[in-house]
């Protein structure tokens, strides 16, 4: 009698600290990470810097980039630099790179992390909604991608940029229109520049994460996943990017790795080494790609559809109610 398919799922990834690439490949490269002070920004920016990267890390919050920048100079000798900005102004923007130009050099490699998001039907979001998610997400990462990519045009040097991304850039993403179309703007900026750029030495693509749980996942994506557990034990508890959703330590998530068709979830660190690997030199003819590290759970289907539960109430919101007078 034939014994039945054990399936264990993907295998667990290397230890915290192991290396995707040689030792010092980033030796003498600056990096700078957008979102850096948290998350998986942060967690990007340790694998560059175990690499031996000297890293820029910019966001809205000091605090947390002085934390960050006290975790991760170990690993790289100690050249981290914090710079507290607001993606959304270009001219912060570029006070950055001439900070960053001054102290370490012109970068080398552009991470852009930085992004807003939070789940809502559509009926629901106000103007001032829809507009911070898409100037945090798509019109700042093209004010960082444009400041970066200006100054190595003129000075004719080369430079690799990833920026992340979300599947739904491809699908949809119900729940989350104003990310969903921001992120599918950013995977056209990937594509489009790819081929504007090459001929200069840049290249840039795109890195998408799955569910990957970390500690600064924000508190209402923390609540629709639990929300989603509760109402439907199939259900793939992502937020189509997967950086802001599960819980922080390998032992909590294990209730979310059932719904996902590798049998776990992802870790950040397994992000930091896709991104080194795109920005490396070892990935020299990559340009215009966006990578997908989500264990296939983008690609997974039903073999019977599923019940439509409509998103208001996966989100649990009562009906639809219009606004008042003069309230947009």
């Amino acid at each position: 009698m034939t014994e039945p398919m054990h399936t264990p799922g993907l295998a667990a990834p290397p230890a915290l600290g192991a290396s995707a690439l040689p030792p010092g490949t980033y030796d003498g490269a600056v990096v700078l990470v957008t979102g850096g002070g948290s998350g998986l920004g942060k967690a990007i920016a340790a694998e560059f810097a175990r690499l031996g990267a000297d890293l820029v890390l910019v966001g809205r919050n000091a605090e947390r980039l002085a934390a960050a920048r006290d975790e991760l100079a170990p690993l790289t000798g100690g050249r981290v630099m914090t710079a507290p900005a607001d993606i959304r102004d270009p001219g912060r923007i570029a006070a950055v790179f001439d900070a960053a130009e001054a102290r370490l050099g012109l970068p080398q490699v552009l991470v852009n992390n930085a992004a807003a998001n939070f789940p809502s039907p559509a009926e629901d979001l106000s103007p001032n909604a829809w507009r911070a998610v898409l100037d945090i997400t798509l019109t700042g990462t093209w004010f960082t991608t444009r400041e970066f990519g200006r100054r190595h045009l003129a000075a004719g040097t080369a430079g690799s940029i990833v920026s992340v991304g979300a599947s739904y850039a491809w699908t949809g993403g119900p729940g989350y229109a104003h990310s969903a179309a921001a992120k599918a703007g950013v995977k056209n900026l990937v594509e489009t520049l790819a081929v504007e750029w090459g001929p200069y030495g840049i290249r840039i693509n795109g890195l998408v994460p799955g569910l990957m749980p970390h500690e600064d996942m924000t508190a209402d994506i923390r609540g629709q996943l639990d929300r989603a557990e509760e109402a439907d034990p199939g259900h793939d508890g992502t937020d189509g990017q997967g950086s802001r959703a599960g819980h922080g330590s390998r032992d909590e998530h294990h209730e979310h790795d059932a719904r996902q068709p590798a049998l776990r979830v992802g870790l950040p660190r397994e992000l930091g080494w896709a991104a080194t690997f795109l920005a490396s030199p070892y990935a020299g003819f990559i340009s215009g790609h966006s990578l997908v590290v989500d264990g296939a759970n983008w690609q997974r289907r039903s073999l019977v559809a599923p019940p439509v539960v409509p998103v208001r109430e996966q989100l649990g919101r009562g009906p639809f109610t219009p606004p008042g007078p003069g309230v947009r």
